[in-house]
């Protein structure tokens, strides 16, 4: 039968669901803790055995809170930004004594799917990236709880981490405004046939500092260093007025600096650049790199952090404690 087809399993949320309770009391009711009273914990029960209900190992209390495994789902561990995130989520998973396995899905829709038969079955949460629908991931992990990263869950029983970079976007584009650009293009990705929002936020900043952006200043193309210098090239091509990029992220943007020398331009004096991310790598670019900056290590962490929490029981850090904000860091590229 075709997964397609396949029932779909109970998961905790449908147990709480129908004992009319939290996802963190019906953990608490499988492991037997005191913190709730008699007829919830029998409520809870006789809604987990009537609904067919095959509760986690952590449920089972084959887990303890110091061996609690988390699998972190990123597509890329060779682009620098998936890697800092999982060095974060390792650093914070070591603090707290619990283990996080690294899976990388060469941003491949099939693997991801791949990736989560195989984390359903061996770890007690799963944090990351993924392109499939919320109900492939809902099919694929139950009984787990899931951490969405830069990524808005729709699927109640999900967690999130926002990733907020609007401010920061807006503080970039004021910056090269400032300094006198008026024709400012933007470096995006080609991920999908709509703009992105990150576009979104160079748009309404552009409008908000009084900068029309004409619409072939806006390239897209793979988000790698070649992505980034053939998608300069291409604007610089159609339009060389153009004196400013925004670049999806820093990656494109440190292709696009090597696409300006080519060009025998002059960073910042002919072409100011500015990426998104504020990756370490920047740091170590000619000239210094700025960047829209995010605390890439602090995603990884508050990724884990919520994880760990869900699987135990705790308390869930609230939506306003799940987000990520990014702000400007000048360097020498802008």
């Amino acid at each position: 039968m075709s997964s397609s087809t396949e029932p779909r399993r109970v998961t905790i949320h449908d147990v709480a669901r129908s004992a009319g309770v939290s996802r963190q009391t019906v953990s608490r009711a499988l492991n037997d803790k005191a913190e709730i009273d008699g007829s919830t914990k029998q409520r809870v029960l006789d809604a987990a055995r009537e609904l067919g209900y095959r509760p986690s190992r952590f449920a089972r209390g084959l887990v303890r809170p110091e061996t609690t495994t988390i699998g972190l789902v990123v597509p890329d561990l060779l682009n620098p930004f998936f890697t800092e995130v999982a060095a974060g989520a390792l650093a914070a998973a070591r603090a707290r004594g619990r283990h996080v396995v690294v899976y990388d899905t060469a941003g491949n829709p099939e693997q991801e799917l791949a990736t989560l038969r195989v984390l359903g079955a061996q770890v007690d949460a799963v944090v990351g990236y993924f392109s499939r629908p919320e109900a492939d991931l809902d099919r694929f992990t139950p009984g787990i709880p899931v951490v969405l990263i830069g990524r808005e869950p729709h699927t109640p029983r999900f967690s999130g981490i926002a990733i907020d970079g609007e401010d920061g976007v807006r503080e970039a584009v004021a910056h090269l405004v400032a300094r006198g650009h008026r024709r400012i293009g933007m470096l995006d990705h080609d991920g999908g046939p709509e703009a992105g929002v990150r576009q979104r936020w160079f748009r309404r900043a552009a409008a908000e500092c009084g900068v029309a952006v004409h619409p072939g200043w806006i390239t897209r193309a793979p988000q790698t260093v070649d992505g980034g210098g053939a998608a300069l090239a291409g604007l610089l091509a159609a339009h060389p007025d153009v004196t400013a990029v925004f670049a999806f992220n820093d990656v494109m943007a440190i292709g696009a600096l090597r696409e300006a020398r080519r060009f025998g331009l002059r960073v910042p004096a002919d072409l100011a650049v500015i990426g998104f991310d504020g990756l370490a790598l920047g740091t170590l670019v000619e000239p210094e790199l700025s960047s829209v900056a995010l605390d890439t290590r602090a995603v990884g962490a508050l990724a884990v952090e919520q994880a760990a929490r869900l699987v135990t029981g705790a308390d869930p850090l609230e939506p306003g404690q799940l987000i990520v904000r990014a702000a400007l860091h000048l360097r020498e590229s802008a």
